[in-house]
């Protein structure tokens, strides 16, 4: 009898167990079927949607309703699911887009599956036309609420011609440069400005060198500015909306921002430096290259060049914007960015909605109000005609680089504006800036009006 009921036990216990991996395995299938059904050539896909509803991807692929050209100025941000762009946002949501179910199986008449962005479609094509035959990028978002506005970056691609052609394709087509480090030029001078309030405090204010066109370090080494005849004697402010970078030279050479204070504070930023490792801003699944550079010596010439945004230091466009809100915020946070505002699943259903988030400090709240102080006084006293209409921080670059091998020059321009009905901050690079009539404050009015209209 007892051999029986043991054996019973056993038999309860081995029926269970086979329940619960039966269990375990449709919640299994429920939840990964999606994904290898997106990856699969029978796929169906649904759409992405800007946030007025105009359609950024139609994965029915039935692109011949569209206009010429409707996808292109979001091209290399949106993508689409033929994996020629990974880092975009349809092929990091693929599985998010597909109007499949375990229990209605694959829906190609209705299925509602779709990515609701923030971007506003409209606002996004006036900016990549402001562009006019130059190359480039621009990025905006609300300091507010993180959503992303703009992301335009050129030369960009029409899906809906394919890539039989892609040889022919312009460098740079295929991704979207916002999201890669580039030569920042002076507006490197916000991150050295940053490290020295955080250092010295209101003391940075009353510091004051000379320009003389030149400066020779104590290396020997020249470090030239942009003005050959020089800016004359220069307090932060001056030196600031000059862009001077003999000034800049010389208070890293000082002594009373000391390079272990500085690089303590680009740290803190979020900069690789000296080859630490590097890391990656994550924006829905888009990866986003942070930035990075070698300081060694305050006496020599590379490092110095590294401060004032030469030499080996490289940021992303979109991490200069970002910088913008821990700035105006007035908290020394960022606000971190979202393209996605809400994912529906095939039923229609909301599955999923963006909540605004903030990243860790980069800044004492103390440095972000003083750096603001100084971005507005340059937008005031620099901008306030060819961006007007708008309360403006600013600060300018100018960026020796390489182009298909050819010496160049982009053109920087990062800020912010402080209207809370319209909490916008940005980053437009112009490239090859001589090459061409277009200058960055006339596509970053362009993006204002268009946002702020």
């Amino acid at each position: 009898m007892k051999s029986v009921k043991r054996s019973q036990r056993l038999l309860t216990f081995v029926l269970l167990v086979f329940i619960a991996c039966m269990v375990m395995l449709v919640l299994k299938i429920q939840k990964e079927a999606s994904f290898y059904m997106s990856h699969n050539s029978k796929k169906s896909l649904g759409y992405v949607y800007d946030r007025n509803g105009d359609v950024l991807f139609d994965g029915t692929g039935e692109y011949s309703k569209y206009a010429k050209g409707h996808f292109t100025d979001v091209g290399n941000i949106i993508g689409d699911s033929t994996n020629m762009m990974s880092n975009t946002l349809v092929m990091r949501n693929l599985d998010r887009l597909n109007n499949y179910s375990f229990t209605t199986g694959l829906v190609t008449d209705g299925g509602k599956a779709a990515l609701y962005t923030t971007l506003d479609h409209v606002a996004n094509r006036k900016v990549y036309d402001a562009f006019g035959n130059r190359n480039g990028c621009a990025v905006a978002y609300d300091y507010v609420t993180g959503e992303i506005l703009i992301c335009v970056s050129k030369p960009s691609i029409d899906i809906t011609k394919g890539y039989a052609n892609i040889d022919d394709f312009e460098s740079g087509t295929l991704m979207c440069k916002n999201m890669w480090g580039t030569v920042p030029g002076s507006t490197q001078k916000i991150s050295t400005t940053a490290a020295g309030f955080e250092t010295v405090g209101n003391v940075l204010y009353n510091k004051e060198f000379s320009c003389t066109g030149s400066y020779r370090n104590a290396s020997g080494e020249l470090i030239n500015c942009h003005k050959k005849g020089g800016h004359g004697k220069q307090n932060l402010q001056k030196a600031f909306e000059n862009s001077c970078n003999p000034y800049f030279a010389q208070l890293i050479e000082d002594g009373s921002v000391p390079l272990e204070k500085i690089i303590e504070a680009y740290t803190k930023m979020g900069y690789s430096v000296n080859g630490a490792e590097k890391t990656y801003i994550s924006i829905d699944g888009i990866t986003c290259e942070k930035a990075s550079t070698v300081l060694t010596n305050p006496f020599e010439f590379q490092t110095q060049w590294g401060c004032i945004g030469q030499g080996d230091t490289l940021v992303s466009p979109v991490q200069l914007m970002l910088w913008q809100s821990a700035i105006v915020n007035g908290t020394g946070k960022m606000t971190l960015p979202h393209l996605i505002d809400k994912v529906t699943d095939v039923s229609g259903k909301t599955v999923y909605r963006a909540e605004t988030s903030y990243g860790d400090e980069v800044f004492t709240s103390y440095a972000a109000n003083e750096i603001c102080k100084v971005m507005l006084e340059n937008g005031k006293n620099n901008y306030s005609k060819s961006i007007g209409g708008y309360e403006i921080g600013l600060k300018s670059g100018t960026a020796q680089t390489k182009i298909n091998g050819k010496d160049a020059e982009n053109s920087l321009l990062t800020g912010f504006i402080t209207d809370r009905r319209h909490p916008i901050a940005f980053c437009v690079v112009i490239e090859d800036k001589n090459g061409g009539n277009v200058k960055s404050e006339t596509v970053v009015k362009v993006m204002l009006d268009a946002l702020c209209s």
